[in-house]
């Protein structure tokens, strides 16, 4: 007897024109609710090198766990290893990516240009993606960061649709945050926990000051960001993943975001109330996607925000208790059943096929074994991925097996095609190392040559049109960096006179790059050769332009590796993080000149949305904001962006050697010309330039 049935269909994948969805997960219940509520992708990170190290974060089991559970249910799954990386910890580094090869995961995420270097040797097919702490927001960005081996790029969270739209059209894939936290500060270039407490954002270890009240009010606390209203709009454009935030919230958080975004991706109706319920700081804003920033943008965490959350937990926690199917797991099974011979039982999915055998076969005493009877038994699979596709049995007449045969039968096959289908996509995902592997990664000592003593240049940064005549002071200064909006008051002459010295220092965040680089074509016909680039878009624009480039500490330089990577892309010199202690800096020099800011307010944030906006008119603004112990942080705005600066100026003028640097940079806020130059003297003298008021910096205490 032989008989043939179609029993249930595969369940549909996700088209390949529709985006992905892809989903935190900061412990396993949160990355098995992520997939149980339909996520597409997860990202997850490990006990190192994660920008949201105080998330529960994946051991080295626990990632190998992760990586069976995306690969049954058909799920990509990223690791994020998006912190800078300081000299002695790049082996650590590439072993954690190597383990990541190993699990299988797709892709990593990654902010270090030195580490992404290195990763395009050792790893050359993983799969990169540049995160979002390289601040990427512009179409220039994107193209730099897919010639530096990206084949992604996280967008900034403070960009409008339009401004996303500029990205995606560059043909980049473009990932886009769609729901979450927002921190008040542009990701990559925040710099308030590193100074207040040693505790780096750029290494996963914020401590949120900007959630505490300033400015008698929560005035550095965004509302988290529901973009849910612009995913089919972004979809249509061309965006290629919908991300979710949420390393460090509870897995129901994890499960009303994903199920709200899914519904809204499959053109149904997110539950909006329930997302608002289980997490919210006093509402959400779409502020940045629509352009419309302002006061309703600020929001903290009530004690009615709470209460709302603990009422919701239990219902969410319902949504992902039970098992789901494989986008992919219809199964199809075949049976083979022949007297004195072992019951056999075949099951293809996903173009693998396993077997599984039984005891022989019985003489049927009632009923022969027919096809109903077989298909009622195989389409158990409820606490599997499977679905039951077809169903072919080639039976002996007059034979029977038992229920409990059966059923064996199928739980044996479905436990090998587990197995199966682990070990397939492993071995077919694992990136191959290539012969430069961790072990032939050049030492430090190789690759940096032995320190060579040169005179210090004393490079100058200008912020106000009051400080310009400092400009004529002959011998006060190698090199002076000033913004564009002062270039374009001086004359040409003043340019041209000091063009071998005259650098622009380029904002850290455009939002006009067409505008910006016209702006930069004018000054260049006026005699200006250089420019300081702070975010990795400028590259693009000075190369074209033909500019000599400096590299700021906006690049967030830790390392020899990013030098190097600085220097590939045409950089003549860098100015390393200030996040590096003594010893660090030095072992960046090396690869490029390399200066290290030796004096001045040191940014703590760089805003799209003035804390000050709605609270004050610009023209009356106090130019300041203040926190809970009184201390005061000066604001300047430029550019569209706002500035918060540190409450005291960095001061190491009388330590400055110590820094073995090739130049020394002194940046200049508010100083008047007449302190500027006695600032700068007393450097030229390893002198202390203030008595009191001032900090080291982080050049001895350095950050976790």
């Amino acid at each position: 007897m032989s008989e043939t049935l179609s029993a249930l269909s595969a369940l549909s994948t996700t088209g390949t024109s529709k985006p992905e969805l892809l989903a935190p997960a900061g412990s396993m219940e949160s990355l098995t609710a992520a997939v149980r509520c339909g996520a597409d992708a997860v990202y997850i990170g490990g006990k190192r090198f994660s920008a949201r190290s105080n998330a529960a974060n994946f051991s080295d089991n626990e990632l190998e766990e992760a990586a069976g559970y995306c690969r049954l249910h058909g799920v990509k799954l990223y690791r994020a290893m998006n912190t800078v990386v300081f000299p002695e910890e790049t082996n650590d580094f590439l072993s954690e990516a190597e383990k990541s090869a190993a699990a299988g995961i797709d892709g990593l995420i990654v902010q270090d240009l030195g580490m992404a270097r290195l990763l395009r040797e050792v790893l050359p097919d993983m799969k990169l993606n540049a995160s979002t702490q390289m601040a990427i927001h512009t179409a220039e960005g994107a193209r730099l960061a897919r010639e530096l081996g990206f084949s992604r790029v996280v967008a900034a969270r403070e960009l409008s649709v339009k401004e996303l739209e500029k990205i995606i059209a560059t043909g980049v894939e473009t990932e886009v945050f769609i729901h979450g936290a927002l921190c008040m500060s542009v990701s990559g270039q925040c710099y308030m926990s590193a100074m207040i407490g040693s505790r780096s954002a750029n290494r996963g270890l914020c401590a949120q000051a900007c959630r505490l009240p300033f400015g008698g009010d929560y005035d550095l606390s965004l509302k988290d960001l529901c973009g849910i209203s612009h995913i089919k709009a972004l979809a249509d454009m061309g965006a290629a993943s919908f991300k979710i935030e949420g390393r460090m919230k509870r897995p129901e958080y994890v499960a009303a975001a994903v199920a709200a975004c899914r519904a809204a991706l499959d053109g149904g109706e997110p539950d909006l109330d329930i997302l608002r319920s289980v997490f919210s700081r006093s509402g959400f804003t779409d502020g940045y996607l629509t352009g419309k920033l302002g006061r309703d943008m600020f929001g903290c965490r009530t004690k009615e925000d709470v209460a709302a959350a603990g009422a919701a937990l239990p219902k969410l926690r319902e949504t992902y208790r039970r098992e789901t199917k494989a986008k992919d797991g219809a199964a199809d099974f075949y049976l083979r059943m022949e007297r004195n011979k072992p019951v056999r039982l075949d099951m293809t999915c996903r173009g693998i096929t396993v077997s599984a055998e039984g005891a022989c076969p019985e003489e049927a005493v009632n009923r022969p074994a027919d096809i109903e009877y077989l298909r009622c038994r195989l389409d158990r699979l409820g606490d599997t991925v499977y679905t039951l596709g077809s169903l072919t049995a080639d039976t002996e007449d007059g034979l029977t097996v038992s229920a409990a045969a059966v059923n064996a039968l199928r739980r044996e096959a479905a436990g090998k095609m587990n197995e199966a289908i682990i070990s397939a996509a492993k071995s077919a995902k694992s990136p191959k190392p290539s012969e430069r592997n961790l072990k032939t990664v050049p030492a430090l000592s190789e690759l940096i040559p032995e320190k060579r003593g040169t005179p210090k240049k004393i490079r100058i940064r200008l912020y106000r049109a009051e400080q310009l005549s400092v400009l004529n002071s002959d011998g006060l200064a190698e090199e002076f960096a000033v913004p564009p909006e002062l270039l374009e008051k001086l004359t040409e002459d003043i340019i041209e006179k000091l063009s071998e010295r005259l650098i622009a220092a380029l904002p850290r965040f455009t939002a006009d790059e067409s505008a910006f680089a016209a702006r930069l074509e004018v000054l260049q016909r006026s005699g200006l050769k250089r420019v300081l680039c702070t975010n990795i878009a400028h590259i693009g624009i000075g190369r074209k332009l033909g500019f000599e480039m400096s590299g700021g500490f906006g690049l967030n330089i830790t390392n020899p590796w990013s030098a190097l990577a600085a220097k590939d892309l045409g950089m003549s010199d860098i100015t390393a993080s200030f996040e590096c202690r003594f010893g660090q800096l030095a072992a960046v020099r090396g690869v490029l000149p390399t200066g290290a800011i030796v004096y001045g307010r040191l940014p703590l944030m760089l805003t799209r949305n003035c804390p000050l906006k709605g609270k004050r008119e610009c023209g009356n603004c106090p130019g300041s904001i203040s926190d809970r112990t009184g201390r005061t942080f000066p604001i300047v705005c430029s550019n569209g962006t706002s500035e918060i600066f540190n409450c005291v100026p960095l001061m190491v003028t009388d330590k400055a050697e110590k820094l073995h640097a090739d130049f020394y940079e002194l940046d200049f806020t508010e100083e008047s010309p007449a302190e500027i130059k006695r600032i700068t003297d007393c450097l030229r003298h390893s002198e202390k330039a203030l008595e009191s008021g001032y900090t080291g910096g982080l050049y001895s205490r350095g950050v976790e």
